[in-house]
């Protein structure tokens, strides 16, 4: 029903901001996360929204990027979370990072988002794996600016982190971590290992 306000930051509570639009104030609840770096009131921001109707309330959640907002819809779809739940998801984790808890069945990960208990985050993986299209993602962000034709970067990245994940780290955090590595041409599994525990000290 409402797309996106875009307003004056009035005021910034625990939980949400009052968003000023044409006259109108416009509580729109929001993951603290976001809120914790909000900065300053009198700012300028367009948030991207979504109205949850009740039978006595209307209540509105926000999010700054359309990502965010529509990985928020997919997860008032699995089993068991509503809305409260779905923003204490993305208070704990950018959607980004979700993805890559949910790509690497990381429900220990999930679980430790607030009012999250293992079942529920079980749920999120088995729900949301293919919907969110995850395995483009995660290669494209670990080929960086590297040709999607230069199949072997891909292929050393996933054994990079099966590698970290066998010496003990978590696969959520050996992906982040293997990521963030500036991948050359000529770098093989070993090297962008010793790169991607460098990340991890």
């Amino acid at each position: 029903m409402i797309a996106y306000l875009k307003g004056t930051v009035a005021e910034i509570e625990k939980d949400s901001i009052i968003l000023e639009c044409g006259g109108i104030g416009y509580r729109i609840f929001m993951p603290v996360s976001v809120l914790e770096r909000m900065g300053r009131t009198g700012q300028e921001l367009t948030v991207h929204t979504y109205l949850n109707v009740r039978e006595d309330a209307m209540l509105l959640y926000g999010f700054l990027t359309k990502n965010d907002l529509s990985v928020f819809r997919l997860l008032l779809g699995v089993s068991g979370i509503g809305p409260k739940a779905a923003m204490g998801i993305l208070s704990h984790f950018s959607w980004e990072d979700l993805s890559f808890a949910v790509l690497s069945d990381d429900a220990a990960a999930i679980a430790r988002a607030p009012g999250i208990g293992k079942k529920t985050a079980q749920k999120v993986i088995l729900e949301l794996k293919d919907k969110l299209k995850l395995q483009d993602a995660l290669e494209e962000k670990l080929s960086g600016d590297i040709p999607r034709e230069s199949t072997g970067v891909s292929e050393a990245s996933q054994e990079a982190v099966e590698a970290l994940v066998a010496l003990g780290y978590g696969r959520t955090e050996a992906l982040r971590a293997v990521r963030q590595v500036s991948v050359g041409e000529d770098m093989d599994v070993e090297g962008l290992l010793r790169a991607a525990l460098k990340q991890m000290v």
